[in-house]
């Protein structure tokens, strides 16, 4: 009975990975690929837990689970939401989570104390503030290469993560489990190593979950309370001090916002993708706090918080129009529906937003995401 929960989120998982894969060779857009990546890490991930429950734990499932769950998901999931939102200015966004991500890899080091750790939460922290920085410079310039950047980190710390398993020697048995849930724990894994999941996990976390909400925003109608503009042709000192606000004048918009989009919810007029992006969110969320409740020794929800997870990003995905815009059999053309009428409503919900304050905002994103539905 243990191995159920485990076995039902890697199915579900592995799911979405042949759907995303699908989408990603019918349509050739990076995001779908960069994200069918982060979810079979997270098939995986749980498919280690559920052969752990019926065979026992091993050195190579302990391993396999740390790697594909605790340290490469995240970070995986994060990056394809850069790739989706590359024309935007949600690069500013991103930068900010490799900052947060950097940070906390060092905090973390000052509260734990990894003996093993050396320099790496230095380290770690002055290369997330170069990427951080690297990627506001080129989202400010508007250039689409920023999700590159962020790449280089995600990527780079992926193959440091494999070199620092293959130079360790784990202690007998070759795995720890939490003596009162026999939940899997990260013991074992040098400091170094171990840095890198608040790194990744932070970063891509955050990001995935930032860049559902963004896209909620951007697709549901809009009541702009407080007025910023992040327009690279402002004064410098003007540009910066929008910078700042930025964040929570949109918090502020996007509350403000959501009677609305209530309202066009009840009346059948809301954009598909704002549910959608909502249930991303959530699932994001989910996922976070189960694996911040596990590294702080909370072991006992993380199985069903994988779960519930897993169950609303797979919900986001089949809730969105690009899903829905053609139902066929996957890597086949046979196709077993027709595509949504939204895409004419959301065509000219975009023309009749085309003279307010928010156009340059959700024109970018029409162009970023409209591509994957033809």
């Amino acid at each position: 009975m243990g191995a159920l929960l485990p076995a039902m989120t890697a199915g579900l998982a592995m799911v979405m990975v042949v759907m995303l894969v699908d989408q990603a060779f019918q349509r050739r857009h990076t995001f779908q690929l960069v994200w069918a990546i982060g979810m079979l890490f997270f098939a995986v991930a749980s498919s280690c837990e559920a052969l752990a429950e019926l065979n026992g734990w091993s050195q190579t499932t302990y391993v396999i689970w740390y790697l594909t769950g605790a340290v490469w998901t995240a970070g995986w999931l994060g990056l394809g939401t850069a790739f989706l939102l590359g024309r935007t200015r949600f690069g500013y966004a991103y930068a900010f989570t490799l900052l947060l991500g950097g940070l906390f890899a060092f905090l973390t080091q000052r509260r734990y104390d990894y003996p093993d750790a050396g320099a790496t939460p230095i380290l770690y922290f002055i290369v997330a503030a170069i990427l951080g920085v690297a990627v506001a410079v080129e989202t400010y310039f508007s250039n689409e290469r920023w999700p590159r950047i962020a790449a280089v980190g995600v990527v780079g710390a992926t193959a440091l993560s494999i070199l620092l398993v293959a130079t360790t020697t784990l202690a007998p048995p070759g795995y720890a489990l939490d003596p009162a849930t026999g939940q899997p724990v990260a013991t074992l894994f040098p400091g170094s190593l171990r840095l890198l999941t608040p790194f990744l996990n932070v970063t891509g976390g955050l990001s995935l979950l930032f860049g559902a909400v963004f896209s909620a925003y951007v697709f549901m109608p809009k009541k702009r309370v407080l007025d910023y503009s992040l327009d690279p042709n402002q004064s410098g000192d003007q540009f910066l001090f929008n910078l700042l606000i930025a964040p929570v004048a949109f918090t502020v918009n996007f509350v403000a916002s959501v009677p609305g989009a209530v309202r066009a919810l009840m009346r059948g007029e809301l954009h598909s993708r704002v549910p959608a992006t909502i249930l991303i969110a959530i699932g994001a969320l989910v996922a976070s706090a189960g694996d911040s409740l596990n590294r702080f020794g909370i072991t006992a929800p993380f199985a069903i918080a994988k779960l519930v997870a897993v169950v609303f990003l797979l919900l986001g995905f089949l809730v969105s129009v690009e899903t829905f815009h053609e139902i066929r059999i996957p890597f086949t053309k046979i196709r077993l529906g027709t595509a949504s009428r939204e895409r004419a409503r959301r065509r000219d919900d975009s023309q009749r937003a085309a003279g307010s304050s928010d156009a340059p905002e959700l024109t970018a994103v029409d162009r970023t995401t409209a591509g994957s539905h033809d």
